[in-house]
C-alpha cells in the first residue's frame, strides 16, 4: 500500500492543487466556509500521507529527515484548525519534490542522448551466408554484420568488404563524413551515409564505445563530492536541531503556531538539492563536449589544480613522425623515386613518414637489400647503389658532404629532427628532417590554461633534452625535462605534491599509467591505451587537446556554482528564521513558498552549467558526446 501511494505522488500533488483552488473559489466566490474547510482538510490529508510515509521510512533507519519536520508541522497546523496553511505546505512540498525529480532527469540528458543514439538491431550473417535482422544483444564478437546506407553501425568493428562514408559526429564531433575501406575501424552508433559495408564485430554490447561511455557517465553522475557528503552529514544534525529548537520555542512561548512555523521554515530543501544538481549538470556538460569526468570528487580536485604535467609524444605532439623539412641536391627526381621504393618495404616509423610525404611517385623494384644496424639501408634499385640512413651511414659509404650539406644538417638537428639522407652511387641527393609535430592550436590552449590560473605547465618526456627543449620553447612551457623513464616521471610528480602543489598529469601511453594514477588528477587522451584511460580521472575523447581548457573552466564553474547554491540555501533559511521573530508578515505558507522558490533558484542556477562554454575558446562547443576509443 505504501509503495502504491508513493508511486502516485504526482497525481496526489495535482489533486491537492485542484482542491486548494476549489477551496479558494468557494471562499472568495461563494463565501461558503464549509466547502472551503472541507477542500483544505481533504487536501491536507491527501498531501501529508506520502510525506509521512517517507518520514517513517527514514526513522526506521535512524534518520530524522526533512519529511518529518513537514509532517509534524502539517499535523500541528491541522489540529490548531489552520487548514489553509496545512494544505498549502503539503502541496508546495510535494510540488518541490516533483520539480527536483524532473530537473535532475533533464540534467541527466547526456545519458539519454547516448542511449537514443545506440543501435538496437543488426543484420547478422547466418550459417547459410544470408543476412537476417537480429537484436543487438544477439551479436557476438567475430560475427559478420551488414551495414546499409542510412543505417547505424551496430558494434565497434573492422571493415571486411566494401567502401563507404560514415558520419561520425556522434563519436568524434566532426560533421565531415569519414571514408571507410577494408580494414578501417568503425564505431557503434555512427551512421553510414552512403555505400555498403560488411564488418567484423570486435566489441559488442556494453564493451562498445557507447557501452563504456554510458557506464562512465552514469558512475560519475551517481558519485558524491566532498560537498555532498558534508551536506549529508550536516542534514543528519541540522534536522533534529530544528526540531529541538521548535520544541524549546513552544515550551517558552506556549505559542504552538510559532513552533510549527519554525519547523516549516527550517526545512533545508534547497541545500539538499543544490549541490547534486550542480554536479550532475557539470558532468552532463562535459559528456556533451567530449570530456569524461569520472565522478563528482574529480570536479572538486580538478578545479584547484595549479600545476599540469604533460607527456610529450601523443599529448603535446601528434605522436606520428612527419617530414618537417627536406632539401634536394642536384638532379633528385630519380633519387626520390628510389627512396620511396625502398621505404615502401619498411615498417619503420620514419620510413612510413617518408612514404606518406612523397605520395604517388614512380616506384622501382628493390633488390639486394642490406640493413645496416644503427645506420640505415643499402639497396640495389634500377641498377644503382642507393644508401638511405643517417650521417654515419653516409660516411661509411664515402659520400661526400660539402659545407652546404653540413650547414643544413646542423640546422635540421637544431630544429629537433631525425635525419634521413639518401645517396645514389655515392652522391648525396636528398636530405630529410623528420620529427613529431606539435598538435595544432596547442599553444593557444596552453595560454587558456594559464588564463584559468594554472601556474606551472611542465613537460616530462623520454625523448632527448634538446628535442624536449624545442617543444617547450615553442609552446612557452614553464619547465621541460627529457630522458625521463616512467619511474622518473612518478618521482617528479611526488616531488611537486610534497611541495604542496595540486598536480594534474596528461598522458596517453602505458608508460604514463603510473603517473596518471599518482597525480591528484590523471587526464588521459581518448585515443591512448586502455590502461591509461582506466587509471585516469578525466578522459579527453578523440584526443582533442582543445577540450582541456574547457574541462578546467567547467570544473571551476561547477565548483563556484555549488558554493553559490549552498550560500543561497543557507541564506534563505537564516532570513526566514529571523523573520519569524522580527516581523509580523511571516507565516507557514509564505515560508514554504519562499522555500520552494529557493529550490527553483538553485535548480536553475545549477542548470546554467549545461550551457557553459569557455569564453574565448577557439573551438565551437559540440552538442554531441565525443570519443575516439574507450574500450
Amino acid at each position: 500500500m505504501q509503495r502504491f501511494i508513493l508511486s502516485k505522488k504526482n497525481q496526489i500533488t495535482f489533486i491537492s492543487g485542484i482542491l486548494i483552488v476549489l477551496g479558494f473559489i468557494a471562499h472568495f466566490g461563494f463565501e461558503n466556509v464549509g466547502l472551503f474547510n472541507a477542500a483544505f482538510i481533504l487536501a491536507s490529508i491527501l498531501g501529508v500521507i506520502p510525506i509521512a510515509i517517507q518520514a517513517i521510512s527514514a526513522l526506521k533507519v535512524k534518520v530524522v529527515s526533512i519529511d518529518l519536520l513537514v509532517t509534524i508541522a502539517v499535523i500541528g497546523a491541522f489540529f490548531i484548525q489552520n487548514y489553509e496553511e496545512s494544505a498549502i505546505v503539503t502541496f508546495l512540498f510535494l510540488f518541490g519534490a516533483w520539480l527536483e525529480a524532473r530537473t535532475l532527469n533533464q540534467t541527466r540528458s547526456a545519458i539519454k542522448e547516448l542511449t537514443d543514439m545506440a543501435p538496437e538491431v543488426a543484420l547478422k550473417q547466418n550459417e547459410k551466408g544470408e543476412f537476417a535482422e537480429v537484436d543487438i544483444w544477439d551479436v557476438d564478437e567475430g560475427d559478420t554484420l551488414l551495414v546499409k546506407t542510412g543505417a547505424k553501425v551496430p558494434v565497434d568493428g573492422t571493415v571486411l568488404i566494401g567502401e563507404g562514408h560514415i558520419n561520425e559526429a556522434s563519436i568524434t564531433g566532426e560533421a565531415v563524413p569519414v571514408s571507410k575501406i577494408k580494414d578501417s575501424e568503425v564505431f557503434a552508433g555512427t551512421i553510414l551515409e552512403n555505400g555498403t559495408l560488411q564488418i567484423q564485430a570486435d566489441r559488442v554490447g556494453e564493451d562498445t564505445t557507447f557501452g563504456k561511455i554510458i557506464e562512465l557517465v552514469e558512475e560519475a553522475q551517481d558519485s558524491k563530492s566532498e560537498a555532498e557528503r558534508f551536506i549529508d552529514r550536516f542534514s543528519k544534525w541540522y534536522t533534529p536541531t530544528v526540531l529541538v529548537l521548535s520544541l524549546i520555542v513552544w515550551f517558552i512561548s506556549k505559542d504552538i503556531e510559532l513552533a510549527i512555523t519554525i519547523l516549516v521554515l527550517g526545512c533545508p530543501g534547497a541545500l539538499v538539492i543544490g549541490v547534486p544538481v550542480s554536479n550532475v549538470s557539470g558532468i552532463g556538460n562535459g559528456a556533451k563536449n567530449g570530456i569524461l569526468l569520472k565522478g563528482s570528487e574529480v570536479i572538486n580536485d580538478f578545479s584547484k589544480v595549479d600545476s599540469i604535467v604533460f607527456d610529450k609524444t601523443g599529448t603535446l605532439t601528434i605522436g606520428n613522425p612527419e617530414v618537417a623539412e627536406s632539401k634536394t641536391y642536384g638532379e633528385a627526381n630519380r633519387a626520390l623515386s628510389y627512396l620511396a621504393s625502398i621505404e615502401a618495404e619498411s615498417d619503420h616509423p620514419l620510413g612510413k613518414a617518408i612514404v606518406a610525404d612523397l605520395g604517388e611517385i614512380e616506384r622501382y623494384t628493390v633488390e639486394e637489400t642490406e640493413v645496416v644496424k644503427g645506420g640505415g639501408i643499402i639497396a640495389q634499385v634500377d641498377g644503382h647503389r642507393v644508401a638511405v640512413g643517417n650521417v654515419a651511414l653516409m660516411e661509411q659509404e664515402n659520400v661526400s658532404l660539402n659545407q652546404e650539406v653540413l650547414t643544413d644538417i646542423k640546422k635540421y638537428e637544431k630544429n629537433g629532427n631525425s635525419l634521413v639522407l639518401t645517396a645514389v652511387d655515392g652522391k648525396l641527393n636528398v636530405l630529410m628532417g623528420i620529427r613529431d609535430q606539435v598538435r595544432k592550436g596547442v599553444k593557444e590552449d596552453l595560454q587558456e590554461l594559464k588564463n584559468l590560473g594554472v601556474k606551472n605547465l611542465i613537460v616530462l618526456s623520454g625523448d632527448n633534452q634538446g628535442t624536449v627543449d624545442l617543444v617547450a620553447n615553442e609552446l612557452g612551457l614553464t619547465e621541460a625535462h627529457g630522458h625521463m623513464l616512467p619511474e622518473d616521471k612518478s618521482a617528479y610528480i611526488e616531488k611537486l605534491q610534497a611541495e604542496g602543489q595540486i598536480v594534474a598529469f596528461v598522458g596517453d601511453g602505458v608508460n604514463d599509467s603510473p603517473s596518471l594514477a599518482l597525480a591528484d588528477i590523471g587526464i588521459a587522451m581518448g585515443s591512448g591505451t586502455d590502461v591509461a584511460i582506466e587509471t585516469s580521472d578525466v578522459v579527453l575523447m578523440n584526443s582533442d587537446f582543445s577540450r582541456l581548457p574547457h574541462a578546467l573552466g567547467l570544473t571551476k564553474a561547477t565548483a563556484r556554482n555549488m558554493m553559490q547554491n549552498i550560500l543561497i540555501a543557507i541564506g534563505v533559511v537564516l532570513v526566514l528564521l529571523v523573520s519569524v521573530f522580527f516581523s509580523d508578515w511571516m507565516n507557514m505558507s509564505i515560508g514554504m513558498l519562499v522555500h520552494e522558490g529557493s529550490i527553483l533558484v538553485v535548480i536553475l542556477n545549477g542548470m546554467r552549467l549545461l550551457k557553459y562554454r569557455l569564453k574565448g575558446n577557439r573551438q565551437e562547443t559540440s552538442t554531441e558526446v565525443i570519443t575516439e576509443r574507450v574500450s
